[in-house]
């Protein structure tokens, strides 16, 4: 009995350890964990870096300079340019909006305290002509101011004018009569309850500042009038681009959604402070808006003027861009193509500028890039390539002479 016990202990004990032990036998046959970070006498390498190449981003460090069949080149339809110098005008654009023209703004306030009883324009938006009448106040001591007037006009009437009449005019004038309200005074020989305050210019209503029955002073805004025959676009120029925008500078102002065509104008003010938030800086322009096409706050571009200067320039097709960097496929020999780093500067809508990488007579490729790319890539990997060509004079030597493989019955032969 002691016996049978003692054999189960130590039974119990090693089925375990014999499970674990196949268990690592097993993966280490099918070179599973623990055992997937190596191969069967094969040493484990760390990645090694990817060196870049200086100022120029290498973003063709995983591809290869391949060589293609002149065959293969046409039905690919790869095409060519040679790199040149170019004339490029680097213009500035801005976002423009427009704006009121501040100094066509005009605050209608009357000159006497009183009540607002009547109020002839009271909404936002509505169109007013000079001399129109916008309310009608009544106020206690314009009304007595009339009947001073009305009695000293009476008495000059049957004698020489006094100082006392052309003193009670003057006031009058002073609290907002017009000529032609003092003439009817004296045209009826009765004073006027209302006195009508009229529109100094014309324009649009941009605020109402009372309702009818509303009393009032002289610092009480009773309407707010714009005259946008005239408009003003403000456009938030980069900090960078700044410099190269002044006062005098034309522009070419772009609104599509106003119908209205480019129109130039020029920049008549620069204000001297930084959008902090935008980091833009404002340049103001008028613009004659005689059909009101033009309304405020309205989106638009402004297009200033660059310095045209010569560089390098590819078509855009020509550069891959990874995302991190970008390369063009430089023809270094017939049908041979080599992927070159570039660094690029200002992109315009068919042609990109070349700082580095590449010099003036050298020829990219422009058409079947993204194929040249993805068997520069493949052969890079060391696959074949879709071709099954090598890309180098190293990789057809190899191809060229394949290894002899021993046949099946050698073995039995010796």
């Amino acid at each position: 009995m002691k016996n049978i016990s003692r054999f189960t202990l130590i039974a119990s004990a090693t089925i375990p350890v014999g499970v674990l032990v196949a268990f690592l036998f097993v993966q280490d046959q099918r070179q599973g964990w623990p055992f997937s970070q190596r191969e069967r006498g094969t040493p484990v390498h760390a990645a090694a870096p990817v060196a870049n190449s200086g100022h120029v981003p290498n973003s063709a460090a995983a591809r290869k300079t391949i060589e293609l069949p002149s065959n293969q080149v046409e039905t690919l339809g790869v095409q060519f340019e040679p790199v040149g110098l170019s004339t490029f005008n680097d213009p500035v654009r801005a976002v423009a909006t427009v704006s009121v023209d501040e100094s066509r703004v005009t605050h209608v306030h009357a000159r006497i305290a009183g009540w607002l009883e009547a109020l002839y324009v009271n909404t936002t938006g509505q169109p007013v002509r000079a001399g129109q009448a916008l309310a009608g106040v009544f106020s206690q001591e314009l009304y007595s101011s009339q009947s001073e007037y009305l009695s000293a006009w009476r008495r000059a009437a049957s004698g020489p004018a006094s100082l006392v009449l052309e003193s009670a005019r003057t006031r009058l004038k002073l609290l907002g009569m017009s000529e032609a309200e003092i003439a009817s005074i004296e045209a009826t020989g009765t004073v006027r309850r209302l006195v009508t305050i009229t529109a100094p210019k014309g324009g649009i209503v941009l605020n109402r500042g009372v309702t009818e029955g509303t009393a009032i002073d002289p610092s009480t805004e009773i309407l707010t009038l714009a005259d946008l025959s005239q408009v003003w676009v403000i456009a938030e120029v980069a900090e960078s681009d700044a410099v190269r925008v002044g006062a005098g500078t034309v522009a070419t102002l772009t609104f599509p959604s106003s119908g209205h065509e480019p129109v130039s104008a020029r920049v008549n003010f620069v204000y001297p402070t930084l959008t902090e938030g935008a980091r833009t800086v404002r340049v103001r322009m008028s613009v004659p808006n005689a059909d009101g096409a033009l309304r405020p706050g309205m989106y638009g571009s402004a297009q200033f003027p660059g310095t045209s200067r010569q560089a390098l320039t590819v078509k855009r097709d020509a550069v891959v861009d990874t995302g991190q960097s970008q390369h063009v496929f430089v023809e270094t020999s017939p049908n041979v193509f080599e992927p070159r780093p570039v660094k690029v500067g200002v992109q315009l809508a068919d042609r990109v500028e070349i700082l580095q990488g590449l010099v003036a007579g050298e020829r990219v490729v422009t058409a079947g890039v993204f194929l040249i790319d993805s068997e520069s890539r493949l052969r890079a990997s060391g696959g074949a390539g879709h071709s099954g060509h090598g890309g180098t004079p190293s990789d057809k030597k190899s191809e060229s002479t394949p290894p002899v493989q021993p046949s099946k019955h050698e073995g039995h032969q010796q």
